[in-house]
């Protein structure tokens, strides 16, 4: 007997933001019921807003947002006014998982007592996903929680990806490259279906950004490390940055762990380099007066672009390169820069269809095709969640 469709309450917690959807899952299909947002938790300018399947907007109200817990409960209220389904099972998107957890898993209190010490690698995500899931059990008792981790689409990672150039005593605690955004990966690859390449590139782009390759459907190496701070430039996180300079802060500026943290995850990317905004709109509209916000759109195209080299490298060549994420999915002229510098392995946009952001922008021309894909992460957190939770009923 197919196991029965259910009603999965997708969680995706940012450190100011809860995204969320209903999905009504089954064996074979994933259909949305509601999506929305809640923006700027905690501060006084709040913004909540929902979307039915057709994404035509069912509300968008602007109000104090003060906790997680609110947008939790919020969330729920949306539900019951709408006459929504209740959920049978609410899953989370979870950034890291530590060593140990890797894989989609039901939580239960051992798994929360791993994720409460997971927030060592990821302290700007964990913290709030956390508070997320408490609020969530508390507002609907005795359902499934599911816990999808960004982690697990690269936890296969070959040991020349994964292993760190440190001693092993460091090695064995754990600190190893985890690679994340693996929710947005799996999407990609769920969505191509068939029509998965051999050698895939998937360019995560928005105010987190990675780029992983992808053989034949699994990920071979990413960008992102140890924690979601590494690897391209990002709207305030550093990418890759020289280990030399952070002994210089501690040295010579008496520099401490929460300074260096702040500085490598809030105070650097784009909003460091352009000195004023981190939003890629913001310095666009800036970059005709601004020589530094000219100066950050520049150098986060060209950090891009470097680490797609590398990966079409790792894949010893590429047949696919997909643009995701909100900066991906949304700025054409972004796209057109990072293409432009990859020329020489064959890569030409078609500049109409860049710019109306159709699904293939390449050109005829062009030696590999290029495609924009919307990252469904939310509906692969529906799906797991609906997996698990059916497996977990069925022993």
């Amino acid at each position: 007997m197919a196991p029965p469709n259910l009603h999965i309450l997708a969680l995706n917690s940012g450190s100011s933001s809860l995204k969320f959807g209903l999905y009504q899952v089954g064996e074979s299909r994933t259909a949305v019921l509601v999506t929305g947002e809640a923006g700027s938790i905690g501060a006084a300018n709040g913004k909540f807003d929902a979307q039915d399947p057709l994404q035509k907007s069912l509300l968008s109200e602007t109000a104090a947002i003060p906790s997680q817990r609110d947008a939790v409960m919020r969330i729920a209220k949306l539900l019951s006014d709408r006459n929504m389904p209740v959920p049978d099972a609410v899953g989370h998107r979870i950034v890291h998982g530590g060593a140990r957890l890797v894989r989609h898993c039901l939580i239960d209190p051992q798994v929360l007592q791993e994720l409460e010490a997971a927030c060592a690698f990821a302290p700007l995500h964990m913290p709030p996903a956390l508070a997320v899931i408490r609020f969530a059990q508390e507002h609907f008792p005795g359902l499934p929680q599911a816990a999808c981790f960004d982690t697990s689409f690269h936890a296969q990672l070959p040991p020349r990806a994964r292993t760190l150039p440190i001693a092993k005593k460091w090695q064995v605690l754990g600190l190893r490259r985890y690679g994340f955004h693996g929710l947005s990966c799996e999407s990609i690859v769920r969505h191509l279906g068939g029509n998965v390449p051999q050698r895939l590139v998937i360019a995560h782009l928005g105010n987190g950004a990675s780029v992983t390759a992808v053989r034949e459907g699994l990920s071979v190496d990413t960008s992102m490390g140890l924690t979601p701070t590494g690897g391209v430039i990002m709207g305030t996180r550093s990418g890759d940055l020289d280990p030399g300079v952070l002994i210089y802060l501690l040295r010579e500026k008496k520099f401490n762990a929460d300074m260096l943290e702040e500085l490598v995850d809030h105070q650097s990317g784009l909003l460091g380099i352009s000195g004023f905004n981190s939003d890629m709109r913001r310095l666009h509209d800036a970059a005709t007066s601004n020589s530094d916000a000219a100066l950050a759109i520049d150098m986060f195209c060209y950090s891009v672009r470097k680490q797609i080299a590398a990966m079409i490298a790792a894949l010893e060549g590429v047949d696919l390169i997909v643009f995701t994420g909100g900066i991906g999915e949304h700025d054409h002229e972004v796209r057109d820069s990072i293409c432009r510098g990859l020329s020489f392995v064959g890569v030409h946009l078609d500049a109409a269809r860049n710019r109306a952001a159709e699904h293939t922008i390449s050109a005829a021309e062009s030696r590999l095709a290029v495609y924009i894909m919307p990252s469904q992460e939310d509906a692969e957190i529906a799906r797991h969640t609906w997996h698990l939770t059916s497996q977990s009923s069925r022993s």
